[in-house]
């Protein structure tokens, strides 16, 4: 539960950057170009914890030791079909 929580806690700060960005994108302090490249960076990485979560606590319910789990690359979570 520790690692879940840090990794929730890491979740909050790439979100929060997210907003950072988008703010400093509407002031004028970055360009479009750079808000896209790291917002496409955030997302993927985003994506990725939030798959490592979902594993863990399916590992977890499931009786198994979620530190089993292992991150997948950004490929692979991408490819998911909704």
């Amino acid at each position: 539960m520790e690692q879940d929580q840090r990794m929730l806690a890491g979740i909050t700060e790439m979100v929060e950057e997210e907003r950072s960005l988008r703010a400093a994108l509407g002031s004028g302090e970055i360009d479009d170009a750079t808000e896209q490249h790291r917002l496409g960076e955030l997302e993927r990485e985003l994506d990725r914890c939030w798959d490592l979560l979902r594993r863990r606590r399916a590992k977890e319910e499931f009786g198994e030791n979620p530190d089993d789990a292992r991150v997948c690359p950004s490929s692979q979570v991408e490819g998911y079909r909704g």
